[in-house]
């Protein structure tokens, strides 16, 4: 049974601090999870795919704990390495991240406790949204109480990009000294991850259309669009996807 969600009368300042510290505990506390295992793997294939386009650690760094969600990294990581320019790369970013708002407008309602929350607590919070910890605070918040959740989710946040910044900045300084095998593999882990995740988080069949365009298009634009190639497959497959479900579902009705 979920807790009630209106906030406790009887709680003092002082309480509420602690109360919110033991919240951020627990919310780190299980960001010990499979899930953010399999993130982890994911970033440190990244890591190696930043070493061979030939980005520095500082910028492989910076990238993560500041953009961190891992297939904005992988498209702005792949702009650098074709020689995009400025825009073309901000529009492809841009639209690999557009996802994230309507995931976000979902998920702030569900931790903000209305007349306490502050709008900085939930631009903090807004910061930790990406698919593996928007699913699982999707799962499990609506469980927490209501003054719980905000806490519990950035502490869960927190944990998980901590631990793969320090983990992706290990891979960096390493993934020179493993076997070219394991290395390639390591890299592989990115899209592999990435194609999986949003293969398993799609519900509607637009979603798996999209996917599906987006890998038969992917090698054609990379072979005669290679600077526009990521903006094109995206543009073109995301339409695609549209057009055919709508038709689709046209003929169903």
């Amino acid at each position: 049974m979920s807790a009630p969600d209106g906030p406790s009368s009887e709680m003092v300042p002082g309480d509420a601090v602690v109360s919110t510290r033991r919240w951020m505990a627990r919310g780190a506390r299980a960001a010990i999870s499979i899930p953010a295992l399999i993130l982890t793997a994911a970033f440190v294939g990244y890591a190696g795919l930043a070493r061979e386009t030939g980005l520095t650690l500082a910028e492989t760094l910076a990238m993560t704990g500041f953009i961190w969600a891992l297939p904005s990294i992988v498209v702005l990581t792949g702009a650098f390495s074709s020689g995009m320019g400025l825009i073309p790369a901000a529009v492809a970013v841009a639209l690999a991240s557009v996802r994230l708002m309507p995931m976000t407008m979902a998920l702030m309602p569900l931790v903000k406790v209305p007349g306490k929350t502050k709008t900085w607590q939930l631009l903090i919070a807004s910061h930790f949204v990406a698919v593996t910890a928007w699913v699982y605070a999707m799962k499990n918040l609506p469980d927490l109480p209501r003054e719980g959740r905000l806490p519990f989710f950035i502490g869960f946040g927190s944990a998980v990009t901590g631990f793969v910044f320090c983990m992706t900045g290990l891979a960096y300084l390493l993934v020179e000294r493993l076997p070219d095998m394991v290395a390639g593999a390591l890299v592989l882990l990115t899209p592999v991850y990435f194609l999986c995740s949003l293969w398993g988080a799609a519900r509607l069949l637009a979603d798996k259309a999209a996917m599906v365009a987006g890998l038969a298009l992917g090698p054609v634009f990379f072979l005669f669009l290679p600077g526009l190639d990521l903006l094109w497959t995206g543009l073109l497959g995301g339409t695609l996807a549209y057009g055919i479900t709508r038709y689709w579902r046209r003929g169903l009705s």
